[in-house]
């Protein structure tokens, strides 16, 4: 009963993920005016199903790195408690922060998350993994920095190229590029967070001890996971996407495109490296370096700043909460 009770939150966070985190794909597409957000919402939700399984499929590095970032030890049912646990401090982080329009990351919550509650289970650090740490922090500074310089090199580069070109053709170019670089970065991101939470499914089947009925085969949690993210994502996120793309920066609908194609590309680049990389960091940085490509005070640095205060409080804050769920959890009958 307990592990189906996990199955049912894990599957939760993943619709939860597609929900505040989808958003940011379509963000600069609807503030930009290229789609209605209806029309935006049901292309994210497609996009992000054909990238979970299509991707899922062919690359499962992502999926490891999750699964092998904490050691919960032998007792199944402490391993359960703790899964849990991890999962229900996501979603409470999670849906704090989409109540004020932030888009935080539920990549970095999970990982912050399942490491509070392996600490809770281990009584200290030991059964965390610095090898998948690492990688959790390369692919931080990845979707930081290289999000950041390509959305500024696109917008330098496309406005360059188009420098000459009249203003109705070019934009009626980049109208439709811009909905298939939205497509890409939804794409993408099933792609990405897919693989996340079909790990934690397959560490839940693995340590209950039933995984062996799928031979080891990834594809009914890959595929349970991918349905819940394009359900979650298929709800909207209009205080997201109003955030991050009018509220941050207003965008043009070229520097809409050179945000998606940007992001999309660091997605796709971060995959094929087997590193677990935050959507919602990708997309907010290239939204940010396409702004400053055109010009500083363009960007609005107070709604900068708050999004930096809520990524920099998503590792401890969700860990602290993950492991106080989980010695709370521990001691009841």
């Amino acid at each position: 009963m307990l592990m189906v009770f996990t199955v049912l939150v894990t599957l939760a966070v993943a619709f939860v993920n597609g929900w505040t985190d989808a958003p940011n794909a379509i963000a600069s597409c609807v503030s930009t005016g290229c789609m209605k957000l209806k029309h935006a919402v049901i292309l994210a939700a497609v996009a992000d199903l054909a990238g979970a399984m299509i991707m899922g499929i062919f690359s499962r590095e992502v999926t490891e790195t999750v699964m092998n970032i904490a050691d919960f030890g032998e007792d199944k049912k402490v391993a359960v408690i703790a899964l849990c646990s991890a999962m229900c401090s996501v979603v409470i982080w999670a849906v704090s922060a989409w109540k004020f329009g932030i888009p935080t990351s539920e990549s970095h919550a999970l990982i912050a998350g399942l490491t509070g509650a392996a600490i809770a289970v281990n009584g200290g650090f030991s059964g965390i993994d610095g090898a998948e740490w690492t990688k959790v922090m390369k692919g931080l500074f990845i979707s930081l920095v290289l999000g950041f310089f390509a959305g500024f090199s696109v917008s330098k580069c496309t406005s360059f190229i188009f420098k000459n070109v009249e203003k109705h053709k070019s934009e009626r170019l980049f109208k439709y590029s811009q909905i298939a670089s939205s497509a890409l970065m939804a794409f993408m991101h099933g792609a990405q967070d897919s693989q996340k939470f079909s790990g934690i499914l397959s560490l839940i089947f693995s340590v209950s001890g039933i995984r062996t009925k799928f031979a080891g085969s990834l594809i009914i949690p890959l595929a349970a996971s991918s349905i819940a993210i394009a359900a979650g994502t298929a709800t909207g996120g209009e205080r997201i996407i109003k955030k991050v793309g009018s509220d941050m920066v207003k965008l043009r609908i070229d520097q809409g495109f050179s945000a998606d194609l940007s992001g999309a590309t660091c997605l796709f680049i971060s995959t094929l490296l087997g590193l677990p990389v935050s959507t919602t960091h990708t997309k907010t940085s290239a939204v940010i370096g396409v702004g400053f490509a055109d010009n500083v005070k363009s960007v609005n640095l107070r709604i900068v700043g708050e999004m930096i205060l809520a990524w920099m409080f998503t590792f401890p804050g969700c860990g602290l909460m993950g492991w106080a769920i989980t010695c709370i959890f521990m001691k009841l009958p």
